[in-house]
């Protein structure tokens, strides 16, 4: 695999690009979703909520929690899992600066 050479980058750009990493597969979508319709999760309600196998889920969320966008506590043999507030405020303003861009030049193409 090659570099990704992400230090040529601004760091709103790499933000913007980690972000954008968690809307990448549906599932994730789905995953944060349903985390904020019932505002805590238990991974095993996630497998009969989204319809994929526990495994499948298991890397979803890991990749949701690598990028910031979720925490999990342990409870007892399970991981119950939420919204991180302050990553995903974090989140909203990178994105929302980013999206909010308009189009100057209407003579291109």
């Amino acid at each position: 695999m090659g570099i990704t050479k992400t230090e040529i980058f601004t760091d709103q750009q790499n933000q913007v690009a980690t972000f954008a990493k968690a809307f990448g597969h549906p599932a994730r979508v789905a995953i944060l979703q349903h985390l904020f319709k019932i505002n805590a999760c238990i991974c095993g309600d996630l497998v009969e909520e989204i319809g994929l196998a526990q495994p499948t889920i298991s890397q979803h969320l890991k990749e949701l929690k690598n990028l910031g966008l979720i925490k999990g506590n342990i409870e007892g043999t399970s991981i119950c899992y939420c919204i991180d507030k302050r990553s995903w405020t974090k989140m909203k303003a990178v994105m929302l600066q980013f999206l909010d861009q308009d189009i100057t030049n209407e003579n291109c193409c």
